[in-house]
């Protein structure tokens, strides 16, 4: 039994990437139009939304969305979201209308296919260099005057499957002070058990994603970073707790 386990998580595995790559192919030269400009991100962003869903139904995810608040259209937001599963981008896509930009780490854009539209679309982060931090506040500022809302998973990385939420860096809380944009919070509740990092692990079943009230960060200051930075972790870590209760 435990070979034919392993034999279904390869193919699982092989068949995630096979999804990712389908689209990409397809839409090559449509998407590379989408990329020539940055006005037009908006019209890559629909594509994007599409291509995730295609995945995650390709998956065999059930994804159930529930929404304590909506994002408004036309408006910025910070998303921010627990990191626990390579899946966790499409169900961010496929939560949020509202077009946004992702920070994430450079090693993605080393992916074929998916890794030379990363790198186009999203803004890049070398973790170790201070240098590469501060460029990320000024590429994202970028962005937000140009209408775009930005998406941060703000533990810094994937955790150890063993912690249930790692701690938060201050980035993206102190990035939405500064712009004076809400915070909305979400919470993937099955991402882990569905698809984590580890290779033999996975199957199909229910995704469920939590948007929860917005915190909002009207005449606060960077002084208030650590408080909300806190506010924002517990709700999640509570919501997580009652996801698997």
């Amino acid at each position: 039994m435990k070979i034919f386990k392993s034999i279904f998580w390869v193919l699982y595995r092989i068949w995630f990437y096979i999804l990712v790559a389908i689209p990409i192919v397809i839409l090559f030269p449509i998407l590379v139009i989408s990329i020539l400009k940055e006005s037009w991100y908006p019209f890559f962003f629909k594509i994007a939304r599409l291509w995730a869903r295609f995945i995650l139904i390709g998956m065999g995810f059930n994804v159930k969305i529930e929404r304590e608040q909506i994002p408004e259209p036309q408006k910025s937001y910070m998303f921010i979201a627990n990191h626990t599963s390579m899946a966790d981008i499409m169900l961010m896509l496929v939560t949020v209308k509202n077009p946004f930009v992702f920070v994430g780490k450079k090693e993605l854009a080393k992916i074929p296919l998916f890794g030379f539209f990363y790198k186009r679309t999203s803004i890049l982060v070398d973790r170790s260099s201070p240098k590469s931090r501060q460029a990320v506040f000024l590429r994202a500022q970028r962005r937000l005057k140009q209408g775009m809302s930005i998406c941060i998973f703000p533990e810094g990385g994937v955790p150890d499957e063993s912690i249930v939420l790692d701690v938060f860096k201050d980035g993206a809380f102190r990035m939405a002070i500064n712009h004076q944009i809400p915070i909305v919070p979400i919470t993937f509740g099955d991402n882990k058990k569905r698809f984590s990092y580890t290779f033999f692990s996975g199957s199909p079943g229910q995704m469920r994603a939590k948007v929860h009230q917005f915190i909002s960060t009207q005449g606060l200051t960077t002084e208030d970073t650590k408080r909300i930075n806190s506010q924002a972790h517990t709700l999640l870590l509570n919501q997580l707790n009652a996801f698997n209760v």
